[in-house]
């Protein structure tokens, strides 16, 4: 779990970063890359973006739920369902990046000044059960890096898949 103040700053600092990895991962990404697909059921450079800035707006709805309100529920959502129905093939990614960028932004504001205890506050998550404060920052920091490395491994496929032409 938390180990005081330390790994929440930590913590903090990786989850402030995440746009930035995201980002580095994107550099020259350009056109067709976007929507290339590695695999059958796998999610495109574009796909994982637009996911990345649902997936903070419902962080910021989480994180302010926990911080203000007494063990509040916390709905899961089916990722796979809004990337389909909320058309994410067809969304522009330099919008879904910026909104990522900024949503991330107003989240770490809104964490960073927490008194350390804050950070031990629980919702009821709909699949996982009690989760901390603490715990949340954690997933949503892991996240954002899993995702920058996700799309590196599709851009490099990518250049292999042009290579094989």
């Amino acid at each position: 779990m938390m180990d005081g103040m330390g790994n929440i700053a930590e913590l903090l600092e990786r989850f402030r970063r995440g746009p930035e990895l995201v980002a580095v991962a994107m550099t020259g990404a350009a056109g067709s890359e976007f929507d290339f697909v590695v695999a059958p059921g796998k999610w495109s450079i574009r796909q994982i973006i637009c996911h990345m800035a649902d997936s903070e707006m419902v962080a910021a709805d989480r994180f302010r739920r926990v911080i203000a309100e007494e063990n509040p529920k916390l709905i899961a959502y089916d990722q796979d369902a809004w990337a389909q129905k909320l058309d994410y093939s067809r969304r522009k990614t330099s919008q879904a990046m910026e909104s990522f960028r900024r949503l991330r932004s107003e989240n770490h504001e809104l964490l960073k000044e927490l008194p350390e205890a804050t950070f031990e506050r629980t919702g009821q998550h709909s699949e996982h059960g009690a989760t901390t404060l603490g715990q949340l920052l954690e997933g949503y920091a892991k996240h954002a890096e899993g995702h920058a490395r996700q799309i590196q491994a599709a851009r490099a496929e990518f250049k292999k898949a042009k290579q094989a032409q």
